[in-house]
């Protein structure tokens, strides 16, 4: 089994759901392999995948493994997932996808929190108590969102606050 292989045969399927392959890989596992595809896109809001559209594109990609040679005779343990919270941001889309969430960032010379206000293909803008700073994402080591239970109405996610004015 190659990569190569399964890579050609996985990427046209996700594009077609709108998805984007961001790693692919292959474990032995006893007498089984785990293939662990996880995906990336934007979404219907720019701000990554659903879940129903990876769920759809998981069943796509398992009858055309079923279908085809590329993962040989041995049984294996199919799992496509999206990047998920806790992944580095490491391309200006990460961060583009994540436009209004708290980041984590490690820099050469400090550690700081931001809100990530805007991005273009090599400079991020971020907001930092209350005031905007640019930082190149060359000059960036780390970032990884934080999970936020209360994010400010401006930068929450659709139906974040759809019952906040309902009585309790």
């Amino acid at each position: 089994m190659q990569d190569t292989e399964l890579t050609r045969l996985v990427e046209p399927i996700l594009a077609e759901a709108g998805l984007e392959l961001d790693s692919l890989e292959v474990t032995p596992i006893g007498k089984r392999r785990l293939l662990r595809i996880t995906v990336d896109g934007d979404g219907p809001v720019g701000r990554g995948p659903l879940l129903d559209d990876i769920s759809a594109a998981s069943m796509r990609i398992s009858a055309a493994l079923d279908a085809s040679d590329a993962v040989g005779n041995a049984p294996y343990t199919l799992e496509v997932s999206s990047r998920g919270v806790g992944a580095p941001l490491t391309e200006s889309k990460h961060y583009r996808r994540n436009r209004g969430r708290l980041v984590k960032l490690s820099l050469a010379e400090e550690g700081l929190t931001a809100r990530i206000l805007d991005v273009t293909d090599d400079v991020v803008r971020l907001g930092i108590d209350g005031a905007e700073r640019e930082i190149p994402l060359s000059d960036i080591r780390k970032a990884v969102v934080q999970v936020e239970l209360n994010p400010p109405k401006e930068f929450a996610l659709p139906g974040d606050h759809d019952n906040e004015d309902e009585e309790a």
